[in-house]
């Protein structure tokens, strides 16, 4: 429920005596946040003794598995290109792809000059075809569905009743793009026959877990490294799974942990020294699942850099965000918004008291990056980024006047304007800040600024799916309505009929991303990537309509353990 403050000038949050805009009483619409979950256990980590030896080893194997990536490519057998797509498949998922970018690049590209859109094996054996279409388009290669219709009938019936094919053919299905039936078909007939066969007690175990679970995230949604930690067990149990990958596996996912822990301990004697708790007790203390949303769209270790730019610029997202929604009235909300198109220091005396902190620790936070940049000739990153904060903090007082107005803006309004203040665009251009000259340049940047479909998509997927597991909640504390409500305004539908609406839109929102993902995409194709993955990450916090960020639940509370906590044995 909302709580409603009366500040006066006694107040730690009262305005500051000399500013135009103090009011004697100041009624402000705030809400109590519980505090983090996670108190001070991630302030500190130990520091391994034996890295470098780890290092060795995790060279030796790289090394070993990198050998067998280009023999395997090299050979003119289909048997042995169908093994390649299969040890691609095993690499992506065990989460150690980013040490073979070019050789799966160069194997992909061999696979797809020799077999174009027919597939490594003949007609009939779905299962491999299946697996042979969701490594292609995953890799941006525009294959083609039309293969699946030799395995179904007018109806959308498979053929075949084995359910490993089922299975294979389910999760190749969620690499559709709009106006692909035979996959929307493919996607409706296994979803309906896996969920009926996970059910079957007499199903074996491990078979109807691994239904299940490819039934309450498809591959296409999981984020990587939540697939690695599941997965690696699972391929340990395998008969046939390679020694030396698993190794490598397991070794790499104990090393990057080790890497993470030390950033987030890093980032936590940030937040410490801050004392938000106390100077601004309205902001939301979420650092922990901030920083697990941020190893979201990065977990690599040549992103070390960016992912401590963006937890620190993106932690400033939310202080804004609950500043709009839960504290400031709308005059200084006017007066930060100047500010921060104005972006300098010397912009501090017109703010109250409050705000004083919040936007200096914006400016110091970008100034602090744009110096490191300005050594290496890529200041400009920071000059894209600012732009579009401004734009998206400009769109923020739209929804305050909105809220102080009383005004229920039209769905259309609501999505376009609410399209920015999700801030995955943001995030999208932060994550490129400090970035690879061979793959970022100024284009990239404009490229975010336009909004393409493919930003709009992650964009969308974020906010229906925020929206479906929060209004109650943001309505309760007064809050600018949702699509929610905007849609049942303008339809007379119910909520539930508004949640299917709105589910609806998320699935054809997921076709528009993959479509964008296929070459040749608009920029370099691991720039699609952020948004790829800030589009997962919402089926990781958001699904089944809970809100996993601000209410880590059991299910988010173990995603953060088994990343941040719990090492691989």
């Amino acid at each position: 429920m909302s709580n409603f403050l009366v500040s006066t000038c006694s107040s730690p949050l009262a305005l500051d005596e000399n500013n135009s805009t103090k009011q004697d009483h100041v009624i402000r619409n705030t809400v109590t946040f519980h505090s983090s979950i996670w108190g001070d256990q991630f302030l500190t980590y130990d520091e391994k003794d034996d890295l470098v030896a780890e290092k060795q080893l995790a060279e030796e194997l790289i090394e070993e598995t990198r050998k067998e990536l280009i023999i395997t490519t090299s050979s003119h057998e289909p048997i042995q290109h169908m093994k390649l797509i299969q040890l691609i498949d095993a690499v992506q998922r065990l989460g150690v792809a980013y040490h073979f970018e070019k050789e799966i690049e160069d194997a992909l590209q061999h696979v797809y000059r020799t077999y174009g859109h027919q597939g490594i094996h003949n007609n009939n054996d779905l299962q491999s075809i299946s697996l042979w279409f969701r490594i292609l388009r995953q890799q941006g290669f525009n294959v083609s569905s039309e293969i699946f219709k030799n395995h179904m009938d007018e109806k959308g019936n498979l053929f075949s009743n084995d359910v490993q094919s089922m299975l294979a053919l389910y999760e190749a299905s969620y690499m559709r793009v709009e106006g692909e039936k035979v996959l929307d078909d493919a996607l409706e007939f296994t979803k309906t026959h896996l969920a009926i066969i996970a059910k079957d007690p007499s199903c074996d175990s491990s078979l109807r877990t691994q239904i299940q679970d490819a039934l309450r995230q498809p591959l296409r949604k999981r984020l990587p490294r939540l697939e690695a930690v599941r997965y690696i067990p699972i391929y340990q149990q395998q008969s046939s799974h390679n020694q030396i990958l698993l190794k490598l596996a397991k070794l790499d996912f104990n090393m990057l942990q080790t890497m993470h822990k030390k950033e987030l301990s890093e980032i936590c004697k940030w937040w410490k020294d801050l004392d938000m708790q106390n100077k601004l007790p309205f902001v939301r203390d979420r650092l922990i699942e901030g920083y697990f949303w941020i190893l979201g769209i990065y977990f690599e270790p040549h992103h070390s850099r960016s992912r401590m730019f963006l937890i620190k610029s993106c932690m400033w997202l939310v202080v804004i965000d609950d500043t709009f929604d839960n504290y400031g009235t709308y005059e200084e909300l006017e007066i930060f918004t100047e500010a921060v198109e104005r972006w300098s220091i010397n912009c501090l005396d017109m703010l109250p008291e409050y705000m004083k902190l919040i936007y200096k620790e914006l400016v110091i936070v970008h100034q602090e990056m744009e110096e490191t940049l300005e050594k290496e000739g890529k200041a400009y990153h920071i000059h894209h980024v600012k732009e579009l904060a401004k734009e998206c903090t400009r769109s923020l007082l739209v929804e305050a006047k909105w809220l102080k107005e009383g005004y229920m803006p039209t769905l259309d309004e609501y999505i376009s304007n609410s399209l920015i203040t999700c801030a995955y665009a943001v995030m999208i251009a932060r994550s490129y800040v400090g970035g690879d000259d061979k793959l970022v340049n100024e284009d990239s940047f404009k490229w975010v600024a336009t909004h393409p479909p493919l930003v709009k998509a992650s964009c969308l997927i974020l906010r229906l799916m925020d929206d479906i597991a929060t209004h109650k909640e943001e309505q309760e504390r007064g809050h600018v309505a949702s699509s929610i409500e905007c849609y049942i305004k303008e339809t007379g539908a119910t909520e539930e009929e508004a949640r299917e609406h709105f589910s609806k839109q998320v699935e054809d929102a997921w076709k528009v991303v993959n479509r964008e993902s296929l070459r040749p995409t608009a920029v370099a194709f691991p720039l699609v990537m952020p948004a790829i993955n800030l589009a997962r990450m919402c089926d990781a916090l958001y699904k089944g309509n809970h809100d996993g960020y601000n209410h880590a639940g059991k299910e988010v509370i173990q995603y953060i353990k088994s990343l941040l906590v719990h090492p691989l044995i």
